[in-house]
């Protein structure tokens, strides 16, 4: 993306204020992330084959060299890598402490801890944005969308296609507020794992490899 895009996509996250707005806004308004959302629309939701077994999206996802997602996201239920090595602490669900419930789960890792994507997609948003910190937001098409939240730097760039498991970002030292509770800040860096589904928060826990359900790995 020209530098022009990225000015442009951190205004229109400056005067956005909330993630729902922002997704729509950056894919309407900002070339590189417009661009990627129209290569996410023509990606089927499911596959009218028959869905394929867990091996073959396996298969499908250890191609490195893929510029579309191996499988639709809605099938790609049991075999997406948690993205960071570390051990969950909060839950998509659970009370927030703020009068709601978390819209997504939160990640305690180490301190320069490397991020990978979760799932194929393409990156509509990257940089700062309220009181999620760093942002980074995977258009994974099909209606859904992935935010990770809260690392120290991102290393991929707008209008992107990167790959599940693909390196996306670098945590920081800890002790500071992540994902969408203002204020809670860690002594170990944590990282916040969102997915939507047109624009509405889902459950992420479906989605992860069995080996990941409990422990991340590391």
């Amino acid at each position: 993306p020209q530098p022009a895009d990225k000015v442009q996509a951190d205004a229109v996250a400056r005067t956005t204020p909330d993630v729902h707005d922002l997704v729509t806004r950056v894919e309407t308004e900002v070339a590189p992330a417009a661009r990627a959302a129209e290569a996410a629309k023509v990606q089927p939701e499911a596959s009218p084959a028959p869905a394929a077994s867990g091996k073959d999206m396996l298969a499908a996802l250890q191609n490195p060299a893929r510029l579309a997602p191996a499988v639709p996201f809605a099938e790609a239920k049991g075999v997406l890598p948690q993205p960071v090595a570390g051990v969950r602490v909060k839950d998509f669900g659970v009370a927030d402490g703020l009068g709601g419930t978390e819209k997504g789960m939160t990640i305690s890792t180490r301190m320069g801890a490397q991020v990978t994507a979760p799932s194929d997609g393409w990156v509509v948003y990257a940089g700062p944005f309220r009181s999620y910190g760093q942002l980074l937001i995977i258009n994974a098409g099909g209606g859904y969308h992935v935010l990770l939240a809260g690392m120290e730097r991102i290393t991929v760039d707008l209008g992107q296609f990167v790959v599940a498991g693909e390196p996306v970002a670098v945590m920081g030292s800890g002790a500071k507020a992540s994902g969408a509770a203002p204020g809670a800040a860690s002594a170990q860096p944590q990282l916040y794992v969102e997915f939507r589904k047109d624009g509405i928060s889902i459950d992420p826990a479906p989605w992860w490899a069995a080996t990941d359900s409990q422990k991340v790995r590391g």
